[in-house]
């Protein structure tokens, strides 16, 4: 009997400490499950946009960051200051910014620490500094408050509109948005305790709800990376929701979310009942 009880104390010691060992890892390295960046560097602006310009971006706590930006066509025009999702680099959302400009918008790709050749390591405090970088940028460069815009892309959608609390745009467009990061990250990773490891939280439906600007949200109705139902969600709790559009049998990373025109027509859509 004394046996089978050492043997069971045993058991359990080692359950604990590798509960423990897991635990300790996910905490150190759950970042390398939440940011995915082409850290490699990148072409000259002006070669993947027509019109684009290398740009470097000042932030707060001292990082020199690459981004790409093309001016609007005319002081009154609208600029759209552009936030990416957790993959790739400005590279990827060169068809975005293609077609935005097109359609007589000005366009800032902002880059990510961590990305596209940028110094530092993303994280939540870290992307919010980033994009404070580039909305600062614009503003020096002579674009007018009431002429700004945000765009967000999946995790974009959680950086603009933490920014959009604290310095409200002209309006919003959040592009397949989340509840909040653990609530996707439970639906992927069912059996880990998500939102009680998390280091990055990234409040969207909770924050969305402060955020004074008219708030467009696009996504996906074949979505397998973020729900649907949360990107509806997102919607419901908006504090100014102008309009929701859906793609019908699209997924999150399809072209037509990228720079598909019904994405383009709400993005126009927005800044031309938003801009007197």
């Amino acid at each position: 009997m004394r046996q089978v009880l050492r043997t069971a104390r045993a058991v359990v010691v080692v359950v604990v400490v590798g509960v423990a060992v897991l635990t300790g890892l996910l905490w150190a390295l759950q970042r390398r499950l939440v940011y995915f960046p082409d850290d490699g560097p990148v072409p000259a602006a002006a070669d993947a946009l027509p019109g684009g310009r290398d740009v470097r971006l000042t932030t707060a706590d001292g990082l020199e960051l690459g981004a790409w930006w093309v001016p609007a066509p005319t002081a009154d025009a609208p600029t759209v200051l552009v936030a990416g999702g957790n993959g790739g680099s400005r590279a990827v959302r060169a068809p975005l910014a293609r077609a935005l400009s097109e359609a007589g918008l000005g366009v800032l790709l902002v880059e990510y620490r961590g990305y596209g050749g940028n110094p530092g390591s993303p994280s939540e405090e870290g992307l919010a500094l980033d994009v404070r970088a580039a909305r600062t940028h614009l503003l020096e460069a002579g674009v007018r408050p009431d002429r700004l815009f945000y765009y967000g892309e999946s995790l974009g959608c959680a950086v603009v509109t933490e920014l959009a609390v604290e310095h409200p745009p002209a309006g919003l467009v959040l592009r397949s948005p989340f509840v909040d990061l653990a609530a996707v990250g439970s639906g992927h990773y069912p059996y880990l305790p998500v939102r009680q490891l998390l280091r990055d939280r990234y409040p969207v439906a909770e924050q969305i709800a402060e955020v004074t600007a008219p708030t467009t949200v696009v996504y996906g109705t074949a979505d397998t990376i973020v729900p649907p139902a949360q990107s509806r969600q997102v919607a419901e709790a908006a504090g100014r929701l102008h309009r929701l559009v859906e793609v019908p049998g699209v997924e999150h990373n399809s072209a037509l979310l990228l720079d598909g025109d019904q994405l383009i027509d709400a993005v126009v859509e927005l800044t031309a009942r938003t801009v007197p």
